[in-house]
């Protein structure tokens, strides 16, 4: 059974107005999608990944685990030199209403530190995405005071999600995006058969609708 919206409410959005839900402010002459990759680098997945925006011209934003960095170095930097835009998410991809603050916050400044052994600019932007979406209040406003932009979405595609066909993944995105929308999407072993069919399908039906894929 799905546990997930697929589209954010509206009331969400609104009561946690701290947090990034989607960039239509910031596109009123534009149409621009803001895509979103969780829980890489991993290699073979990621690099698949790049090739395919590379196909469309599209750049988009990784919310990477640290644990994956200090693992696979090498994919982190393919990120890096395709110029697409780093975010942090988590060390070790914690559930922040299952983590005492103190250790979570721990986590995600150790994340931040491995993230800059290898590119220092992060700490001019520091995106933050929390695992599954899951962070508790002091949480969010200790990493607010800390300079973090907590970068949500309201489209989320399901790809995770092994029990929806690959078409209920691409349908979940196509008919809910709009202009400015962030979509998340997974670069990870689990949701690599849903990616594999719906991203180069999602790049080319908004690159015909004339949509332009930025990262944040």
């Amino acid at each position: 059974m799905k546990t997930y919206f697929v589209k954010t409410p509206a009331i969400l959005t609104k009561i946690y107005g701290k947090y990034c839900w989607s960039k239509a402010n910031t596109s009123k002459n534009n149409k621009e999608i803001f895509l979103t990759f969780d829980d890489g680098p991993i290699p073979e997945i990621t690099s698949w990944v790049l090739q395919t925006l590379e196909k469309h011209g599209a750049k988009a934003t990784f919310f990477c685990v640290g644990h994956n960095i200090a693992k696979y170095p090498e994919v982190f930097y393919q990120i890096l030199n395709k110029n697409h835009s780093i975010g942090n998410h988590t060390f070790y991809h914690k559930n922040g209403w299952k983590t005492a603050t103190s250790n979570y916050l721990e986590d995600v400044e150790k994340c931040t530190l491995e993230i800059c052994a290898h590119f220092s600019q992060f700490n001019k932007d520091l995106l933050f995405r929390p695992p599954y979406g899951k962070i508790k209040k002091k949480q969010a406003n200790a990493l607010l005071n800390k300079g973090y932009k907590i970068v949500m979405w309201d489209v989320l595609s399901g790809d995770f999600d092994q029990k929806i066909t690959q078409e209920t993944c691409y349908n979940n995105i196509v008919k809910n995006v709009e202009n400015g929308s962030i979509i998340v999407l997974h670069d990870s072993q689990k949701s690599f058969e849903n990616l594999q069919y719906t991203l180069p399908k999602i790049l080319k039906f908004f690159s015909e609708k004339n949509y332009v894929f930025k990262s944040l």
